[in-house]
């Protein structure tokens, strides 16, 4: 009977001491789910690809200082199922954070977010090569020409010229550069449609595809905010009166790559369908991507009777602006005065 209640007793110390070493288990593990990591590296930049068990990634996460013991997160990840719940894609781990901080962080799956910029101003062309630049996105358009690209766009047969909206795009790595482009697209219909439905009344324009031409125009004529809605009322003006455009940008978009950077007057009499100093009314297709104050001034013109303009030679990029001939060719030549001045010094 001694025998049997001893042996008793000692199972009981037994069971009792592995209770007590487990519990020392875990709550030694507890601190060290929210000991704050060590480095001092600053933000740490780590990359889940889709489906990498979370072992893998744990490993991944030790090798960049931002945990010391991934076997240890791997199996917490997996008892508290985090492993089945965490997101793939980009995170930055902040100095100090703590493992449980950082499962919290990659179950939230709040990823680096990237951004891409269409300038106003850019040609389809200069797009397509912004997109290309960009290694965070995934590349699918290369070897397509532009009639490709629409054709995916679900608007074959269209030039895709001036049809996508400029603005700072966000995306997560990983996206493919399509989906930019579909997305500056619908912008660029809301907008437009917008811009559309607000304008003044009596325009001499025949839709919207022709007030987004006019505003590329515009867009390409100046950089000036006060400006804008004052060149567009030139150009109104001329269109009203069944006078040219005559407006360089459109002549240097018509002559593509090969412009060199010098307008020739041989090049202002080659005819040619965006040559607007031979060929009336607007060209067949906008000559860049306008932004919402060039669509703006398209629609609403601020028309003062004038039909010329041009630049100051100011360093603010200025024009001077004239209802006659007479005017404009007074204005010409104190520009070509003050130009002299500037190149030779007197």
């Amino acid at each position: 009977m001694r025998s049997a209640g001893f042996n008793r007793r000692a199972a009981l110390g037994l069971a009792i001491a592995v209770m007590l070493a487990v519990a020392a288990g875990w709550l030694g593990i507890d601190r060290w789910l929210d000991a704050p990591n060590a480095s001092d590296s600053g933000h740490v930049r780590v990359e889940i690809p889709v489906g990498q068990p979370f072992s893998v990634t744990a490993q991944d996460l030790a090798r960049h200082g931002v945990i010391d013991h991934p076997r240890l997160l791997a199996a917490c990840a997996r008892l508290r199922g985090a492993d089945a719940r965490i997101r793939a894609g980009e995170y930055d781990v902040p100095p100090g954070t703590s493992p449980r901080q950082l499962l919290a962080l990659l179950e939230s799956g709040a990823v680096v977010r990237r951004s891409i910029t269409i300038v106003e101003g850019w040609t389809f062309r200069d797009l397509r090569r912004a997109l290309e630049r960009d290694r965070a996105l995934v590349q699918t358009l290369a070897g397509q020409d532009d009639g490709a690209v629409m054709r995916a766009l679900g608007e074959p047969g269209i030039a895709p010229e001036g049809l996508f909206f400029p603005d700072t795009y966000m995306y997560e790595k990983g996206t493919i550069d399509f989906a930019i482009l579909r997305k500056a697209r619908e912008r660029m219909r809301v907008e437009l449609d917008t811009a559309w439905r607000s304008r003044a009344r009596g325009l001499p324009l025949e839709s919207a595809y022709q007030a987004l031409v006019l505003a590329s125009i515009v867009e390409k004529e100046t950089a000036l905010p006060s400006e804008r809605a004052r060149i567009a009322g030139v150009f109104t003006e001329r269109l009203r009166s069944r006078m040219r455009l005559q407006t360089d940008p459109t002549v240097i978009y018509g002559l593509g790559p090969a412009f060199d950077g010098n307008l020739r007057r041989s090049d202002l009499e080659r005819d040619g369908p965006y040559n607007t100093y031979t060929r009336a009314g607007l060209p067949p297709t906008p000559i860049a991507l306008p932004g919402a104050a060039s669509l703006a001034a398209a629609v609403k013109p601020d028309e003062r009777g004038e039909t010329y303009f041009v630049a100051t030679g100011l360093p603010d990029g200025s024009h001077e602006f004239s209802r006659t001939l007479a005017d404009h060719e007074r204005a010409v030549a104190r520009y070509l005065r003050r130009y002299r001045k500037q190149t030779t010094g007197h």
